[in-house]
C-alpha cells in the first residue's frame, strides 16, 4: 500500500511532468525524468532508448515464470493549456498533458514503488514508457526494437484514465476496446493557370469536389461491430488563398475506422482507388501519405479474466459499459505477442474530455490504479 509520504511525492512528480510536456517523438526530458525516478527504486535493469526515448524497468524476482508488463505513456499533446484552476499548468507553449499520460506514467512509477518494497515470487515484472502513443508510432517502434525481445512479456496491462465514467469504476471486457484507425493524406497535384483562363491549368477542384462524399460513402458509421466503417475528413484544401490563380494541387485528410485491422485495410484499398480513379478522370497526379495509424486494441479474455478478479478482489466496480470505444488506442500492439488487457478508469461525472485544454488528470485517482495494478502482478507472480 502506498503511504501517505508516497501520495506526496509521487503527486509532486506528476505535477512536474505536467509542467513539462514533450509530444510524440520528443520526450527527452521526461524519459530522463522517468529513468531518474526509477533508479532510486534499484530494478534489475533499465533499458533506455527503446523505439525511440522508450523507457522500460526490470524487476526479476530470479525465479523461472512469466515476465507481466505494464505500460505508460511518455507524450503530450500538441494543444495549448488552457486552465485557470491549476498552478502547474504547462510551461510549454502550444503542448500539454491534456491526455493523462502523465498520470499514468505516475501509476506505474508507484507500482514500481511497491514491488520494489515486496519482490514478486517468481519471474518478472516491467514497467514500459513508451514514446510516442499519440500518433500511433511509438509501440510498434518498441515492439520491433532488438532490446525489447530482453523484456518481451507473456502478460501485458494498461490503464486509461476515461472521462464519463464514475469515479474508481472500470470499464472493460474481452474483445475489442479501441477501434483501428489511420490518417490518410490524399495529394492531387496539376497545374496553375490564372484566374481569367482555367482552361490554361488542369484543377482538382472537380475531382476533390467528387472525391469527398465518395470516401464519406465508404464508411458511415454505425454499431460497433464486425462491419464497423467510418470515415472522416478532417481537412481539405484546394490552390492558394487568391482570388488571381486556378489552383493547381489539393490535399484531402481523412481518418480511416474499423474494429479490426483487416477492415481498415479494406477501408485504405477503397479510398485509394476512389482517389486513383478521381485523378485519372481529370488529368491529374496523386500521392498518398499515412499517417497516425493505430492497430485496434484487443482485450484476450484470459489477461481480461486476470483484470477482472483483481477488480473483483479490491471490490472495484466493473463492466462492459463504455467499451468497445471508436477512439483508438496503441496498447494493443503489446497484444501482438501477449495476452494484454487494457482497463478505462473513471475519473467521476462531469470530468473534462480528454484533448480539451483545461483536461488535468486527478491525482486522487493514483492509489486506485496504482492498486488494480499491483493485484495483478501479485495474482499472477505472488509475494516474496
Amino acid at each position: 500500500m502506498l503511504t501517505n509520504l508516497d501520495l506526496v511525492e509521487l503527486t509532486a512528480f506528476r505535477r512536474l511532468l505536467h509542467r513539462f510536456p514533450e509530444v510524440a517523438g520528443e520526450e527527452v526530458e521526461t524519459a530522463r525524468r522517468i529513468v531518474g525516478a526509477l533508479e532510486a527504486l534499484s530494478p534489475s535493469k533499465i533499458l533506455t532508448g527503446l523505439g525511440g526515448h522508450g523507457v522500460a524497468a526490470v524487476f526479476d524476482s530470479g525465479v523461472a515464470g512469466p515476465t507481466v508488463l505494464f505500460r505508460a505513456e511518455l507524450d503530450a499533446l500538441p494543444i495549448e493549456e488552457k486552465n485557470s484552476k491549476i498552478d502547474y499548468a504547462s510551461e510549454v507553449d502550444g503542448k500539454s498533458h491534456v491526455c493523462g499520460h502523465d498520470g499514468h506514467m505516475t501509476m506505474v512509477l508507484a507500482l514500481g514503488r511497491l514491488i520494489a518494497r515486496q519482490p514478486v515470487a517468481k519471474g518478472r515484472v516491467v514497467l514500459m514508457f513508451q514514446p510516442a502513443e499519440e500518433d500511433g508510432s511509438g509501440a510498434k517502434a518498441v515492439v520491433a526494437d532488438p532490446a525489447f525481445q530482453e523484456i518481451a512479456p507473456d502478460w501485458a496491462f494498461a490503464i486509461h484514465l476515461e472521462p464519463g465514467r464514475p469515479f474508481g469504476f472500470v470499464s472493460t471486457a474481452p474483445g475489442l476496446i479501441n477501434c483501428a484507425s489511420l490518417g490518410l493524406k490524399i495529394s492531387f497535384a496539376g497545374k496553375t493557370a490564372h484566374a481569367a483562363d482555367p482552361e490554361d491549368g488542369v484543377s482538382p477542384a472537380r475531382a476533390i469536389a467528387e472525391l469527398i462524399p465518395a470516401l464519406e460513402a465508404l464508411g458511415t458509421g454505425g454499431a460497433l461491430d464486425a462491419a464497423f466503417r467510418l470515415v472522416t475528413l478532417t481537412h481539405v484544401q484546394i490552390g492558394a488563398p487568391s482570388f488571381g490563380i486556378a489552383p493547381g494541387d489539393g490535399v484531402i485528410f481523412a481518418t480511416l475506422r474499423s474494429t479490426h485491422d483487416a477492415g481498415l485495410e479494406g477501408i485504405e484499398a477503397g479510398a485509394r482507388a476512389l482517389a486513383d480513379a478521381a485523378a485519372e478522370k481529370y488529368g491529374l497526379t496523386v500521392d498518398f501519405e499515412i499517417e497516425d495509424h493505430f492497430a485496434a486494441s484487443i482485450n484476450a479474455p484470459e489477461a481480461y479474466e486476470v483484470a477482472a478478479k483483481a477488480l473483483d478482489r479490491l471490490e472495484i466496480a466493473h463492466s462492459g459499459a463504455g467499451v468497445p470505444m471508436r477512439a483508438s488506442e496503441d496498447f494493443g500492439v503489446f497484444g501482438w505477442g501477449a495476452k494484454a488487457a487494457m482497463l478505462c478508469l473513471g475519473p467521476g461525472e462531469g470530468y473534462a474530455a480528454l484533448h480539451n485544454p483545461d483536461y488535468d488528470f486527478p491525482d486522487d485517482i493514483i492509489p486506485m490504479g496504482t492498486a488494480i495494478f499491483e493485484q495483478i502482478a501479485r495474482d499472477l507472480l505472488g509475494t516474496a
